[in-house]
């Protein structure tokens, strides 16, 4: 089962981005794919798949209630489909209270066991709840998980829970610095939680034409120590349009949304994109990122062609082949 947290320590990385197309693309190879929202803040996964209609709403049953065992009501009930056939399980505001809750629960029931905290299974109850209560690797292939950003209870909830890691970084002094930690953090985390956590690849984004950007992105995909499968080119235009398209960068390409003026007012619409090479390349990293990532750290069995449906233009077909390059087709 393929199952991976998609963490960065800094801000800017396209995290929630790419967790959203890894799930999309992972579900276009076949793979039944179900992600978890761990973010309370706006802009967050949740609002990029036009999820949760009651993540404000203090009494609607959500996650959290889950993890702590104190459910008002089914955890499948939790669960939405997106229009683009991933499964999510949205975010909610009660996330942001998450380790109160959780010092509450522990204090009540150390108390009625004459337990020490320190034996307390904290980062444990995701773990429990996603595959001994609920046994959802036997009905999903892929989870993901788009963490809260800060090294605290959820985070390592979410990390003891799936023990893998995507790491998105920047291509700038910063993003060099979290690579150079990235190993000392892994290695932290698993001190923490008494567990080998994997570090399935490290992925370069938002990388420009700059000589420094070059010499960053050598840098990244130089180093022995993890695997950079892709580097994801500098691409706002088409990572914004996500949030206006309600969905994944295949489905702005494929039904072309854009935002531009008209009459004074700044308007989203399908239809009105240009077809652009670079984010047809783009979409073809997104797709070989997934590939790795289910082929070469979980030895899934994947789709390998990517199949593009774009409005009012040829459907094109890309083929991931045995080398890891690309074939292109198109009808």
């Amino acid at each position: 089962m393929i199952t991976a947290v998609v963490y960065s320590e800094s801000g800017g990385t396209y995290k929630t981005t790419m967790t959203a197309n890894l799930a999309v693309a992972l579900e276009r190879m076949g793979q039944n794919t179900l992600v978890l929202d761990f973010d309370p803040q706006e802009g967050n996964l949740t609002s990029l798949f036009d999820a949760g209609e009651h993540r404000s709403d203090p009494d609607a049953d959500n996650l959290v209630k889950h993890i702590l065992d104190m459910p008002d009501g089914e955890f499948g009930d939790l669960i939405e489909t997106t229009a683009e056939g991933v499964d999510i399980i949205p975010s909610h505001d009660m996330l942001g209270d998450f380790t109160s809750n959780l010092e509450q629960k522990i204090s009540y029931e150390t108390g009625m066991q004459n337990m020490s905290r320190d034996e307390y299974p904290r980062f444990e109850l995701l773990y429990e709840l996603l595959w001994e209560r609920e046994n959802l690797h036997e009905q999903y292939d892929a989870i993901l998980i788009d963490p809260n950003a800060r090294a605290e209870d959820l985070l390592y909830n979410a990390i003891f829970a799936l023990r893998t890691l995507v790491a998105p970084v920047k291509p700038a002094g910063k993003g060099n610095l979290s690579l150079d930690g990235l190993d000392e953090l892994v290695g932290n985390m698993e001190t923490q939680l008494d567990i080998e956590i994997g570090l399935s690849c490290v992925v370069p984004s938002g990388v420009g034409q700059t000589n420094a950007h070059r010499q960053y992105q050598q840098q990244f995909e130089n180093t022995a120590e993890f695997a950079t499968p892709v580097t994801i080119g500098n691409r706002e235009s088409l990572m914004d349009a996500m949030w206006e398209a309600r969905g994944s960068a295949f489905k702005v390409v494929e039904e072309r949304w854009k935002t531009f003026e008209r009459d004074g007012e700044m308007v989203s619409e399908p239809g009105q994109r240009r077809v652009r090479d670079r984010e047809i390349d783009t979409l073809e990293k997104l797709y070989e990122l997934a590939w790795f990532i289910a082929t070469q750290t979980f030895d899934a069995d994947v789709d390998p062609v990517l199949k593009l449906e774009i409005d009012g233009h040829e459907n094109q077909q890309i083929e991931l082949t045995d080398d890891e390059s690309m074939e292109a087709t198109t009808s």
